[in-house]
């Protein structure tokens, strides 16, 4: 069984920037974020492979980054220039096969509670 409890949302001006984090218990493989703001799809923000290797959504790439401690026990996601429209829940989320990752909310079993971030103009 695999648990997964997001901290670090909160409020910022466009321009700024939060870490997220993830804690980890039990084994994963693939792991990854998505957002859901209200009225839209869950959408993928960033994932990391078994490998380490990331993969980002078009819309964060260059501004966030994905990343994992040495021991694999927690999962960031580092967001730079923050925009209005990156105001969403923020969803970690996990697997226990796969060697590469999706941006593909349907290839994920396991899911966190969420952290709020909203970006304010």
């Amino acid at each position: 069984q695999v648990q997964l409890v997001e901290s670090g949302g909160g409020s910022v001006q466009a321009g700024g920037s939060l870490r997220l984090s993830c804690v980890v218990s039990g084994y994963t493989a693939s792991m990854a974020w998505f957002r859901q703001a209200p009225g839209k799809a869950r959408e993928g923000v960033g994932c990391i492979a078994r490998t380490g290797a990331p993969s980002y959504a078009d819309s964060v790439e260059g501004r966030f980054t994905i990343s994992k401690d040495n021991a694999g026990d927690t999962l960031y996601l580092q967001m730079n220039s923050l925009k209005p429209e990156d105001t969403a829940m923020y969803y970690c989320a996990a697997e226990q096969s796969r060697w590469t990752c999706l941006l593909l909310d349907w290839s994920y079993n396991y899911w966190g509670q969420g952290t709020q971030v909203t970006v304010s103009s």
